[in-house]
């Protein structure tokens, strides 16, 4: 009896048929998963943006969260301990006080205002012999005095020669604002709580209220104004300085500006460009206040400048490099690749990436307080040879990774600027990373979630100006309050020719 078994051919195309359909699912479940670890990466991101901390330590020591409060708690708790009376029937505790840790000594910079604590009697109270002094006990505290108002009251005797009848007097000095009633110290402090500590002006006005002292915020507005005014050249020298140098970092940071004809605010960004500080030469760091992020902001600013720029992969400054600026890549930015896929789960891949970066960090750690020459010798001795062991170890990994996934993505952001990355081990006046620039932008940041927005472009421009030099004043441990006051005490009569003097740079 014939039976209808399938012939050799139609077996073929049925395994065929089953065989794409196999490759088909399988590409399927490869892109599913591709896309389950992207997904898992951005929400290891996203949660430890919300919740964790920023650092990107393997290993970090913080506090947890409400530790302060808990410490306050215990402080309290003790407190009430001590202050409670013990009963007759109490046992008496066996317990030895608690270790007190060591405070630190405070600044030997600060003003000593001694208070002498004398006996009530100079005779003992035993035998009523007189007391002789055979030494003293010196003890020390801290205090301070909030933001004290007074008046400085200016007098001019008016002199006249009875002879020719002439009037004398001393002249009134010139100042940033001619017949204000504000000093400089005064409009220092202005200018420090509104950029230093991002108080916005309305509270200033209300810190002023407490002490009866008013101050419209119109008022602090046109101080604000014309502070800006008067330090804009020394903001402009500050960036011509910068500019001579021969390497600088760039990065940029967005910021809100407001809209007016539409009742809403509009991104804008703050390019930063900060001076290199192996380079030997004091640290400088400019912003530049800019309504938009394109590259040609950043072109115009460095436009006849030359040398070797430290930035991220931004396309922005790609028509630099194409110029005649050297590009330098941050391994920090590398180094963030691996980490995010490392914290999303561990990934052994990712963890051994970052044990191979962190020993190029190593290096560059000893090297610390090296001089150029020696930095050199120690990153072609150590540096090179590690760099190449990682490049060798990415090429020969990168062919069994699946395109798509975060280790591949981590891999070809390695490689593709690896020219860039390595340009510093070539050197020994080259950093090894954009931090610098990050943490000189961290402040700013933080600022925007007080004052919240620009009000027009050029309170963007003005406030770029003011935070330059705040903050080079204190990148050369200048105190920025005590600068600006001395500053725009000067300002008024300083020659243009010796403008170099009033920048906040170390000597």
């Amino acid at each position: 009896m014939a039976t209808n078994s399938p012939s050799l051919a139609e077996a073929q195309a049925l395994v065929a048929q089953l065989q794409a359909q196999l490759a088909t699912r399988d590409q399927h479940i490869q892109s599913l998963e591709l896309k389950n670890q992207k997904l898992v990466i951005e929400l290891a991101h996203l949660k430890r943006i919300r919740f964790g901390t920023k650092s990107e330590a393997l290993s970090v020591e913080q506090k947890q969260l409400f530790e302060d409060d808990a410490d306050q708690d215990l402080a309290a708790i003790t407190a009430e301990l001590d202050e409670t009376p013990a009963s007759n029937d109490a046992p008496v505790s066996r317990l030895k006080p608690r270790p007190r840790a060591g405070r630190q000594p405070l600044p030997e910079h600060l003003e000593r205002v001694e208070v002498r604590h004398e006996p009530e009697q100079c005779t003992c109270g035993q035998c009523q012999a007189k007391l002789v002094k055979i030494g003293e006990d010196v003890s020390e505290q801290l205090d301070i005095e909030p933001a004290r108002f007074f008046v400085v009251r200016h007098i001019r005797p008016q002199y006249a020669c009875r002879q020719c009848e002439t009037i004398t007097a001393a002249p009134v000095p010139p100042a940033v604002i001619d017949g204000g009633m504000a000093t400089p110290g005064l409009l220092a402090w202005v200018a420090v709580s509104k950029y230093l500590d991002h108080l916005p002006l309305y509270r200033v006005e209300q810190i002023a209220a407490r002490q009866q002292v008013i101050l419209a915020r119109s008022t602090l507005s046109e101080w604000i104004g014309r502070i800006g005014v008067a330090l804009q050249p020394l903001a402009d020298r500050l960036s011509e300085k910068l500019r001579q140098q021969t390497s600088l970092h760039a990065d940029e940071t967005p910021v809100q500006q407001l809209d007016p004809g539409k009742g809403k605010t509009k991104r804008a960004y703050l390019w930063a460009y900060r001076s290199n500080d192996l380079s030997g030469s004091p640290p400088m760091v400019v912003f530049d206040y800019q309504i938009s992020r394109s590259g040609q902001h950043a072109a115009h600013y460095l436009q006849h400048w030359r040398g070797t720029l430290m930035v991220d992969d931004y396309s922005g400054y790609k028509a630099l490099f194409a110029n005649g600026v050297r590009e330098l890549g941050c391994w920090a930015h590398a180094r963030r690749k691996f980490f995010e896929l490392h914290a999303a789960g561990g990934h052994p891949v990712a963890a051994e990436a970052l044990q191979r970066i962190a020993r190029l960090y190593a290096i560059e750690e000893q090297a610390k307080d090296q001089t150029a020459d020696q930095r050199a010798q120690s990153r072609a001795l150590n540096s090179q040879s590690e760099l190449q062991s990682l490049h060798d170890w990415l090429l020969k990994l990168r062919p069994n990774v699946a395109n798509g996934g975060g280790l591949a993505k981590a891999i070809d952001y390695t490689l593709r600027r690896w020219p860039a990355l390595i340009h510093y081990a070539e050197t020994g006046d080259l950093p090894i990373d954009n931090n610098p620039i990050e943490n000189a932008i961290r402040p700013i940041a933080i600022g925007k979630k007080n004052w919240l927005f620009a009000g027009s472009e050029r309170a963007g421009k003005r406030a770029a100006a003011i935070q330059s030099l705040f903050a080079t004043a204190k990148l050369n441990g200048i105190e920025p309050s005590q600068w600006l006051k001395a500053t725009l005490e000067k300002l008024p009569t300083w020659p243009n020719s010796r403008i170099d003097e009033l920048l906040p740079l170390r000597g």
